[in-house]
């Protein structure tokens, strides 16, 4: 049955061919689609899911990470002191304006934390230490915006908002969903570098004392501060992500190619698959007057399929790596975990398995007798 299969599949390779640019187009499309979807979703929120916090503190209604709206730093204290908080830091979230050397100004996001501790600052560094950001006017950047930030070189120094900002390291692979590069630098120079009031702060990051209730932890300090929200970091970055992949629409968008591209694959191989059946409608005849089952012919037309969605799976995951290595180079970031690529086999298997079944009844209801005729 095995052979019969894989010669009625390679008996005519221009078919054949058609059949698995289908499948390779679909596989190719529907991973970057999903990579970047998950790319955009960890852009989204990855300073929030590497802060290190348990609870954001942030004012009343804020939607998102970038939306912050400032409150009373005296919260602070307020929240220091409440049973089961080990920890609790003010955090600046506050776009900017980098000056470029050539004069032009670059949009920036900068983040201010305190150096000393570990709650909220850059990961991923690759070059200097966050303890230089606790000198005066310096900041870290990634590598990947440097040219966009107009940075050559370790030491360098710039402006952003007038106020000299001496580049003292660099981080590898943080992006942004919003293409204002990130810039970390300490709380104080955050200050200084934004429109923030003395006086107030953007959030509060809040970590638990370990085997304390975190519930019992959130409601003493909804209890302790007012007009705030207290937040988990996981519901924080899904309220950002939620917001930022569906709120603007962009999430939607990329779902939407996405299933268009199954839907390609599924036509695409449907139709080759019918057509290569139809071609064998009297192989499929004699075999049956020879006492095959319906049974034996389903296999035969369903290994087709699988054997088609194996070899065009591999041709496309293997072009969608390479996409997904080539876009850390580029302003895309597509992710393709090993969790997905799984999930895409087996989409592919079910998506040739449902394109065959179309032509399973076609071959199935002929009548033996037809190979006797003329």
């Amino acid at each position: 049955m095995a052979s019969l299969a894989i010669r009625n599949l390679f008996h005519d390779k221009i078919r054949l061919a058609v059949t698995l640019t289908g499948i390779i187009f679909s596989v190719v499309l529907v991973a970057v689609q999903t990579g970047l979807f998950l790319g955009f979703t960890t852009t989204t929120s990855n300073v929030i899911d590497n802060s290190g916090a348990d609870f954001w503190i942030t004012s009343k209604g804020v939607q998102y990470i970038e939306a912050g709206v400032p409150f009373p730093e005296k919260k602070l204290y307020h929240a220091r002191a409440v049973e089961g908080v080990q920890e609790a830091e003010k955090y600046i979230v506050r776009f900017g304006q980098w000056k470029r050397p050539d004069g032009a100004d670059q949009s920036c996001e900068i983040i201010g934390f305190d150096p000393d501790t570990r709650l909220g600052g850059p990961w991923r560094v690759a070059e200097g230490s966050v303890h230089d950001l606790k000198l005066q006017d310096t900041v870290m950047i990634d590598r990947f915006y440097a040219p966009k930030l107009g940075v050559t070189h370790l030491g360098q120094s710039l402006e952003i908002r007038g106020v000299r900002a001496r580049v003292v390291g660099f981080t590898e692979g943080i992006r942004t969903f919003t293409t204002s590069p990130l810039v970390f630098t300490s709380y104080k120079n955050a200050q200084r570098y934004s429109d923030l009031q003395t006086g107030q702060t953007m959030y509060l990051l809040v970590t638990a004392r370990p085997g304390v209730d975190r519930e019992r932890v959130r409601a003493a300090l909804l209890g302790q501060l007012s007009d705030v929200d207290v937040l988990t970091t996981a519901e924080f970055s899904g309220k950002t992500t939620r917001y930022w992949m569906f709120g603007t629409g962009a999430g939607v968008t990329v779902i939407m190619a996405a299933v268009l591209g199954l839907l390609v694959g599924v036509v695409v191989v449907a139709q080759t698959i019918y057509a290569a059946t139809i071609d064998h409608i009297r192989e499929f005849g004699t075999l049956k007057a020879m006492g095959a089952t319906n049974g034996y012919i389903y296999r035969v037309i369903l290994q087709q399929a699988m054997v088609s969605a194996a070899i065009g799976y591999a041709v496309g995951i293997a072009l969608a790596i390479l996409v997904e290595v080539s876009s850390r180079a580029s302003g895309a970031n597509i992710v393709l975990p090993a969790s997905v690529r799984a999930g895409l086999l087996a989409t592919t298997l079910a998506m040739c398995v449902s394109a065959a079944m179309v032509s399973i009844h076609k071959a199935t209801t002929i009548d033996p007798a037809m190979v006797f005729k003329g």
